[in-house]
């Protein structure tokens, strides 16, 4: 289905979540260590799981979930230099790697010993190192799971992405972090794009921007580790036939972002314009994370197993505490 007959569609799912990030939005004045995007994702959630939800929003909501959140990193762009891009990504790397280590090499000792499935340990150890369930789906691509267990992944991943949202900008507050450290945490510890943003403009602007570039950098490291895994897959089937899909697996609006990152550093944006910049961003991610709530069902997610959510408990833990030791062995 084209794009101008899919939008008018579209529009009551798109209008729904803006209306919850537009409540998210005036809430957040009198919780402001929330802020705007934790209230929209903590108000789509309550929706989800109080109201029926016709079936009518279905398409505008997957559209905000994804492509809302797309379009709000890209608009952030506008607001950051090329110079912030490079040190912040460059400089944070080590950090980025260590904990992707930590988690992809945990993952099999610690899914063994839970009992869980090898597929699903795979899965999650992935969704956990790089973006949640956009790596799960990438991953999906070559190892071939079956629905359930990629069903289960995700489920798990998810339900960390929550607790994250909810408890980060706290402990944060609690630790002392910085805006810089907070983002850089955030955005090497937290498993989803869309709860890293979350979470990072929750404990301020400065912290989300950072936390953004942590985050996309962290994104594109899908690709070499989507290879890795199809080489082994392929040598284990010993077949040569798998084929991955890199136009579909790799992170596109990473570009744009760069792109809009050019036309400030160029002199395109003009300075006075940042401030609006910000809102409209924070905004978008705050109908995104709405659409995310919605899509919500705890009750799924809570029915993931013991086992898979103990693992991805392990994972989640272990990065986020890998994360801090590594700020703090290397200063940043």
């Amino acid at each position: 289905m084209t794009w101008d007959r899919s939008l008018p569609n579209a529009a009551p799912g798109l209008l729904c979540a803006a209306l919850i990030a537009a409540v998210a939005t005036f809430l957040a004045r009198f919780a402001p260590i929330l802020g705007a995007p934790v209230c929209a994702i903590l108000l789509g959630v309550l929706a989800r799981a109080t109201i029926p939800l016709p079936t009518l929003l279905d398409r505008g909501i997957a559209l905000s979930a994804r492509m809302v959140l797309q379009g709000a990193i890209v608009v952030s762009g506008f607001g950051v230099s090329l110079a912030a891009i490079w040190q912040t990504g460059l400089g944070t790397l080590p950090i980025t790697m260590g904990t992707i280590a930590v988690a992809l090499g945990l993952a099999p000792f610690a899914g063994r010993l839970l009992g869980v499935d090898v597929k699903v340990r795979e899965l999650v150890g992935v969704g956990t190192a790089i973006c949640g369930a956009s790596a799960i789906a990438a991953v999906s691509c070559v190892i071939e799971p079956s629905e359930a267990e990629v069903s289960l992944a995700i489920a798990t991943i998810f339900f960390y992405n929550i607790v994250a949202v909810l408890t980060f900008p706290l402990l944060g507050h609690v630790l002392g972090l910085s805006q810089a450290q907070f983002g850089t945490w955030a955005g090497t510890a937290i498993n989803d794009t869309s709860s890293v943003v979350a979470a990072a403009f929750a404990y301020g602007q400065e912290a989300g921007t950072h936390a953004t570039i942590v985050k996309l950098t962290r994104a594109t490291l899908i690709l070499p580790i989507v290879a890795v895994v199809g080489l082994l897959a392929v040598r284990a089937s010993r077949k040569a036939s798998s084929r991955i899909p890199w136009a579909k697996i790799t992170p596109w609006f990473v570009l744009w972002f760069l792109v809009a990152a050019l036309a400030n550093t160029a002199g395109a944006v003009p300075p006075s314009s940042h401030g609006a910049i910000a809102e409209v961003s924070t905004f978008l991610i705050s109908v995104a994370l709405a659409a995310i709530g919605l899509q919500t069902d705890m009750r799924q997610l809570l029915s993931a197993g013991a086992r898979p959510l103990a693992l991805g408990l392990v994972l989640w833990v272990s990065v986020a505490l890998s994360s801090l030791v590594l700020q703090h062995l290397t200063h940043l």
